[in-house]
């Protein structure tokens, strides 16, 4: 499976980079994974929610350029279905069942997501109800995803 991750910003902190890289080698012989990374925009502290909405909607520019016409594309949002880890490896092996041999998983900015890209997407999930950095969240994911495919094969995941 081909699963490629479009988001916003640069992972900055080297514990996050580390950890990133550790998570893609163990996918390495699941499934081929693309991260793209489009730039932040600047935001004002002191931005009116006007000024925020223009923001997302830049960020939202780019985001969807990065993204084919038949992608299936998985939104991570805070709105999204909560979904486990099981549930997660069950839709991604569902997905695989069906033919679907790529996905496409979009993670906002600081400020969250526009509304041009929440209706491009096909699914839109939550990790949890607490709100995460989405330099964080980008971390999680990746782990999440090593973990379904751990569950998919029937693999222990803790060693």
């Amino acid at each position: 499976m081909r699963i490629k991750l479009v988001c916003v910003g640069k992972l900055k902190a080297k514990a996050y980079t580390q950890l990133m890289e550790e998570f893609l080698k163990r996918l390495r012989p699941y499934a081929k994974i693309e991260i793209i990374e489009v730039r932040d925009e600047k935001v004002s502290p002191r931005a009116s929610l006007k000024e925020e909405e223009i923001v997302k909607n830049k960020e939202g520019e780019k985001i969807l350029s990065k993204i084919k016409q038949d992608e299936y594309v998985v939104l991570l949002d805070r709105h999204g279905e909560d979904i486990s880890s099981i549930e997660l490896a069950s839709f991604i092996e569902h997905s695989l069942v069906q033919g679907q041999s790529q996905m496409t998983f979009v993670i906002g900015g600081a400020l969250g997501i526009c509304e041009s890209v929440r209706t491009r997407a096909n699914k839109t999930i939550s990790f949890s109800r607490l709100t995460f950095t989405h330099q964080l969240i980008r971390v999680i994911l990746v782990e999440q995803i090593y973990r379904a495919f751990r569950i998919i094969n029937n693999e222990p995941y803790h060693k």
